[in-house]
């Protein structure tokens, strides 16, 4: 009796232990409640944000120092969109839920105990029964290889659309620093247009007021003062939206004022067929559609698999009431008769060819836009040499008109007619140099990879 008691002791005791060790290794549950002020609205110190963005890392941007107290060229601005953007740090995070996924599709499945006892209230029989079982679903197992392939290539596929959004998102900040530049350089000509229209509205309205003028005339420099000013409006509303949209790609405070630097004019791109070779080789979102076909092809290999037969193995183990002791095993199956998984099997062989249809129309836009892309630049580019041939010219006659303005020798309105011919011609030169540095980073965003990377893949 000491014997028996001793040993139901023991057995208790590892009982309680493995019920400990259980409880100890599960997870708890900690509340995170959203703050009243998230991070992403306050301003971040410059001296933090130089150095995260010095210390990027791409394939297409290298690690270089960022000194925001200087001019910040077009590297700059992308390395601090990367870091900085709350959109791609949202999207960092909804990143981990990929990891997790991959995480659990590697775990085994926990088996099943039950146990259970029926006392005797009447009878003869003085023993009470007792039944346990202990299960595993087979199935599972047979299936945990395809489903962490699956799982492995959703994650792959996510972190290349976060390399895709990424890219996107420094290009587009680029952008926003292009249209700035350009936009001031825009606004002050347009501003000494509106100037010199006023003026002359008020000099033809003196004018027809004393009657050495007719009315036709000043309502014409009306026209052409309201113009002018219309024009410097729409010219300083789009600055003002590049430099807010500028600010909320880098999420920075929609007040920032920064400094940017000027970029060189981008030199003619290669051939089409040949930037399109470079995209589908390396394009981020290609490479994601690849592996989301990767992932779904899995998952069609495992709808094959759950055609068969879903096995359950139980072990059972009993004690009735007159004493009799049972042990042995219990499997248990589906028997596919009539389903056979048909309509999983057909669902995941429709999304595969689906992902094929949608990877084939992306690979068609991306040889079409590359072409148009290449082809916009070769036409502005010879839209600009033209407007710039002139140029020279206009600028000689408009500084002789000035001189002889001043001389006596000609009219202050000829002169600054003429002038304005010039500032005309110099915003044609300055929204085509706009224009052709937006597509070369158009360009670049549609290949996937920087101009500097073309000639060495």
């Amino acid at each position: 009796m000491v014997n028996r008691r001793s040993i139901a002791a023991s057995l208790a005791g590892m009982l309680c232990l493995a019920g400990a060790l259980l409880v100890s290794a599960c997870a708890h549950y900690t509340s995170q409640p959203l703050a009243e002020r998230p991070a992403a609205l306050a301003a971040p110190a410059d001296a933090v944000l130089a150095e995260r963005a010095g210390a990027i890392l791409r394939p297409w941007l290298p690690a270089r120092k960022v000194d925001l107290s200087a001019p910040l060229t077009g590297e700059a601005i992308a390395a601090l969109a990367v870091v900085n953007n709350p959109d791609l740090a949202a999207q960092r995070v909804a990143a981990g839920v990929a990891d997790a996924q991959v995480f659990a599709a590697g775990l085994l499945p926990d088996p099943s105990f039950s146990l259970g006892a029926d006392k005797i209230l009447s009878g003869p029989d003085t023993f009470t029964n007792i039944a346990g079982a202990l299960g595993l679903d087979l199935n599972a197992l047979r299936t945990r290889a395809v489903t962490r392939a699956a799982a492995v290539a959703q994650a792959r596929q996510v972190r290349l659309d976060l390399a895709w959004a990424e890219w996107q998102t420094a290009g587009a900040a680029r952008l926003q620093a292009v249209r700035i530049d350009w936009l001031t350089r825009i606004v002050a000509l347009d501003r000494t247009s509106d100037a010199d229209a006023q003026l002359l509205l008020q000099r033809t309205s003196a004018a027809a007021a004393r009657g050495d003028l007719a009315a036709s005339a000043a309502e014409a420099q009306r026209v052409a003062a309201y113009d002018a000013s219309e024009r410097l409006r729409l010219a300083e509303q789009e600055l003002l939206s590049a430099r807010h949209q500028l600010n909320a790609l880098l999420g920075l405070p929609p007040d920032t004022a920064l400094a940017l630097a000027p970029g060189d004019r981008p030199p003619a791109p290669l051939d089409a067929e040949r930037l399109f070779a470079l995209a589908e080789k390396d394009r981020p979102d290609l490479a994601a559609l690849r592996a989301g076909y990767d992932a779904q092809e899995a998952a069609v290999h495992k709808a094959v698999l759950d055609q068969f037969p879903s096995l359950g193995l139980t072990i059972n183990a009993a004690r009735d009431a007159t004493n009799n002791r049972t042990l042995g095993p219990a499997i248990d199956f589906t028997l596919p008769l009539w389903n056979r998984n048909r309509g999983g099997i057909a669902v995941e062989r429709a999304t595969r060819a689906a992902l094929k249809a949608e990877y084939d129309a992306r690979l068609f836009s991306a040889r079409a836009d590359i072409a148009e892309g290449v082809a916009a630049m070769a036409l502005t580019r010879r839209q600009l040499d033209r407007a710039q041939a002139g140029l020279p010219t206009l600028d000689r006659q408009a500084s002789a008109a000035r001189a002889a303005a001043v001389r006596g020798d000609t009219s202050l309105a000829s002169a600054i007619a003429l002038e304005q011919q010039a500032r005309d011609r110099r915003e044609q030169v300055a929204q085509g140099e706009q224009a052709l540095r937006e597509q070369e980073i158009a360009l670049e965003l549609l290949v996937g990879a920087p101009r500097e990377a073309w000639g060495q893949k």
